[in-house]
């Protein structure tokens, strides 16, 4: 330091600018500390000094001084003053009965019952026959029926209007009647199993996907053949795997199926009876978790196996339902711990899977007259519902709810003038649909559903009119050929230069008027099957 100031007295200044500051770090952190030790020490300290210190920091006006209960009670009162003398025990007696007024009201919440969907109801005209399979799309946008008619027919909820029509008819299996329509877990394939033994695949629109295989007939040993050889009678597509499905047939098995494989079968069941001898399944259905298959048979009895193991069953009733009558349907309740089935011996029965030797419920007294008659769980799994048929114009069909744990009939809803065969609830729209045997596909909805009902009827298109007036006569007889050489040339007269249509052996023309040409050349001239065909020609642009 001191050689600096000399040399800032030689130089003439004095000194070398600013200099840095310098921080003393210990007693910044001795003062840090104390402050916390102090802080510390004053929020910890007694109470009688936090009341005070609190008191000091308030912020705002000051806290009004603690009140009597009585008073309390008396700033809480909406409305005018009590008269003298009263006691207050009416005033608790009413609290009570508003709180007993409340309880029905939850308990209306929570009756099953006011979710049934029965407050409108729209009919789709399927046909004349009876509608022997409903389906709809996990979005419940599109609904899909068939019928003993052989037709298909695909409904579109958002497309249609007032009119109710199907946008698609098609018949997948030609001759035979449909039996079971489903679609698969992501909505994008539809399972058609008919009366034959090949079941088909198609996609969303209606086009075929798939076709399973006919098995060899002469073949003893079914596991041996590649298909099934005799009439199918149900399927389903497997809960969790969208590519697989299941069928069942007359011919003793109960098959699995992969979309992408149509040369064979996944895998084959065979049903048998106590005495090992071969029975022929009439429905079946797989678990919620899809790890179990459930197959009613014709001789009574519910067979289910583990979908990994084929051979024996793992659950096995053989009196579930009158022997001779069959099963027409199997249904797993949402929670997997319950199956319902639907016999021919006019019964409705629950079972648990758990304990298999008896049924938890049955119902009695449910007429059924086809072997697809359906049963269903309602979406919160507190309800069961089925549907009973009716002689022709002795009565009206009826679908039928039962309560899932008392098995109480609960509500019934007379649907339509003939049988109920089948009844789906789906899950997500809480609308129910109904096929009867009068060839119409019912749909019982809440208002809250009803896309089409409120869009009015599409216009139609009408024809263009003639600018000029034409006389319309009925056969063709100006037209004559001739064969010069080798090709065939007819020549026609001016009068029959326009066709009004194409009827087979039966051809109308139109008189036009006199400015056109008296003959008109036409080349390639040719009829088959009484149709008029024509390719470059002058008549050509005039036909209908």
């Amino acid at each position: 330091m001191d050689n600096d100031g000399e040399m800032a007295s030689v130089m003439g200044f004095s000194g070398f600018g600013k200099k840095a500051r310098t921080f003393d770090l210990d007693a910044i952190f001795e003062t840090t500390r104390r402050t916390a030790i102090e802080r510390s020490q004053h929020v910890l300290g007694d109470s009688s000094d936090s009341d005070s210190d609190s008191d000091s920091e308030l912020i705002g006006p000051p806290v009004p001084p603690p009140q009597e209960e009585d008073q309390e009670d008396d700033e809480e009162m909406v409305g005018p003053p009590l008269p003298p003398g009263y006691t207050g025990s009416t005033a608790q007696e009413d609290e009570d009965d508003d709180d007993d007024d409340d309880e029905p009201g939850e308990d209306e919440d929570d009756n099953p019952v006011k979710k049934i969907p029965d407050t409108h109801e729209i009919t789709m005209q399927h046909g004349a026959k009876t509608v022997s399979a409903l389906a709809l799309d996990p979005s419940g946008a599109r609904l899909v029926t068939g019928g003993f008619d052989y037709d298909v027919r695909f409904w579109d909820f958002a497309g249609m209007d007032q009119s109710l029509q199907a946008f698609r008819s098609l018949q997948p299996c030609e001759c035979h009647s449909i039996k079971t329509l489903q679609y698969s877990i992501t909505g994008d394939m539809l399972l058609v199993v008919s009366g034959n033994a090949q079941a088909k695949i198609l996609d969303r629109d209606g086009f075929n996907v798939m076709e399973c295989p006919k098995g060899d007939q002469y073949i003893v040993d079914m596991v041996n053949t590649k298909g099934h050889t005799a009439m199918l009678n149900s399927g389903c597509w497997h809960p969790k795997i969208k590519e697989e499905f299941m069928t069942c047939s007359n011919d003793g098995t109960v098959r699995t199926w992969d979309v992408n494989n149509d040369k064979k079968h996944k895998s084959v069941f065979k049903p048998r009876t106590f005495q090992g001898k071969k029975v022929t399944p009439t429905c079946c259905a797989y678990s919620r978790d899809g790890k179990l298959i459930a197959a009613g048979c014709q001789d009574g009895s519910i067979q289910i196996w583990d979908r990994n193991l084929s051979v024996h069953t793992k659950f096995h009733c053989k009196q579930a339902h009158t022997p001779g009558s069959d099963p027409s349907c199997l249904a797993f309740s949402y929670d997997g711990t319950t199956l319902a089935s639907r016999g021919g011996d006019d019964t409705l029965k629950t079972w648990d899977i758990r304990n298999f030797k008896k049924p938890l419920n049955v119902a009695t007294g449910l007429t059924t007259y086809f072997t697809m008659t359906d049963c269903c769980f309602s979406p919160d799994d507190k309800l069961v519902l089925t549907g009973t048929s009716v002689k022709k114009n002795e009565g009206n069909g009826k679908l039928v709810f039962f309560d899932r744990a008392t098995f109480q009939k609960v509500y019934e809803v007379e649907v339509t003038n003939a049988s109920v065969v089948r009844c789906l609830w789906h899950p997500k729209l809480n609308q129910i649909m109904v096929g009867p045997a009068n060839g119409t596909g019912q749909g019982v909805l809440r208002p809250a559903q009803e896309l089409c009902v409120v869009k009015s009827p599409r216009k139609e298109r009408h024809a263009e009119t003639l600018t000029q007036d034409y006389i319309i006569t009925r056969r063709f007889p100006f037209a004559r050929t001739y064969t010069p050489h080798t090709s065939t040339h007819a020549y026609i007269n001016k009068q029959t230069t326009r066709f009004k249509s194409r009827e087979r052996g039966d051809l109308w023309c139109a008189v036009v008027p006199d400015h056109i040409t008296s003959l008109t050349r036409i080349t390639s001239l040719s009829f088959s099957s009484g149709f008029l065909f024509s390719s470059r020609s002058t008549l050509s642009p005039m036909c209908v």
